[in-house]
């Protein structure tokens, strides 16, 4: 048996194993893959029933800090036209050894057949008891942002502290610093360097934000966003962060949006990587609808997506499609 036969394929939160045959009797146990912090194995095993177990690598961190899962499990078999059968949903399940999740199907498979982890959260347990931390919504941006400016930052934009220039968003108005967006964004420091109306009125319209989302703009630019304001208004701040040249913001935006890729979201970071150059995200978008097979889950969006997306991005869409996807 070759070696692509114990290999999980993976994107950032959802692992797929393609299993082309299983005989009568069988145990298969998948090469480790990663998720989050942890390696993972699948194992299959075949005798009256069928068997689906799903379990971290035994390793020093998944005794000290064990991962608690949510994720929903899938079997999608080429049997009676792409049958798929679908495990309920597990939220926060503590997963520590191969006894931990065991799925067992009476139903009789034959044939190619696929298993499909969506991991919709993964946090890790405290070692002191203390409450479970997402390892995808930690406050790492916060982190990040404030490590790279002082933290008095902070309090000159939200106390207004010598401020000298006021923004003027959609719904309202916040003052500002000259300095801190010329130093943060070259296109800021190209309006307060040349004559142009900013300079002289100290103004800025940015009439296609929200109030709150450039709040959360500044925040971004003065060190001192929340991880939650920064998870709520990511596309906003990816727009913006593209206009102003704020490329440490744009990436950031970037490698969260590739983090939570779903069904409902896909088509739309899909365009989103397409208009923004982000060439992760949209191999990642491609991956998700192709590789994985979530066309099938989501055609009559797909089908409008077709009708009203970039003739050149529709292109590469199909061109995936007659490359990758074999037809399974």
């Amino acid at each position: 048996m070759n070696e692509s036969a114990y290999r999980v394929d993976t994107t950032p939160r959802l692992a797929q194993w393609r299993i082309d045959n299983l005989v009568s009797f069988t145990y298969r146990k998948s090469d480790p893959f990663k998720i989050g912090k942890w390696n993972w194995h699948l194992v299959v095993e075949k005798n009256r029933s069928l068997c689906i177990k799903l379990y971290p690598e035994i390793s020093n961190l998944t005794r000290d800090s064990p991962p608690i899962a949510s994720f929903i499990i899938r079997l999608i078999s080429s049997f009676g036209g792409r049958k798929v059968l679908v495990h309920p949903e597990i939220r926060d399940k503590q997963l520590k050894t191969s006894d931990d999740f065991v799925w067992t199907l009476e139903v009789p498979l034959t044939g190619k057949f696929i298993i499909d982890v969506e991991f919709l959260d993964l946090k890790t347990a405290s070692p002191n008891g203390g409450e479970p931390c997402s390892i995808w919504v930690d406050g790492s941006i916060q982190k990040e942002s404030s490590a790279s400016a002082l933290s008095s930052l902070g309090r000159m934009l939200s106390e207004s502290i010598h401020t000298d220039i006021i923004i003027n968003a959609s719904n309202g108005i916040i003052e500002a610093h000259r300095a801190v967006l010329a130093a943060r964004s070259p296109v800021f420091h190209s309006m307060f360097s040349h004559d142009l109306k900013e300079k002289e009125l100290s103004t800025i319209n940015i009439p296609d934000m929200s109030y709150e989302a450039c709040e959360a703009f500044l925040k971004s630019l003065y060190g001192n966003i929340q991880n939650n304001d920064f998870l709520n208004h990511r596309l906003d701040l990816l727009r913006a962060a593209d206009k102003y040249e704020v490329l440490d913001l744009k990436e950031a935006c970037h490698e969260s949006l590739v983090e939570d890729i779903d069904t409902k979201n896909v088509l739309v970071r899909l365009q989103i990587a397409f208009l923004y150059r982000l060439t992760k995200l949209k191999i990642c978008c491609m991956q998700y609808l192709v590789k994985f097979g979530k066309i099938y889950e989501i055609q009559e969006e797909f089908n409008a997506f077709i009708q009203s997306a970039d003739r050149e991005l529709i292109g590469e869409v199909f061109d995936e499609v007659l490359s990758v996807w074999k037809g399974f």
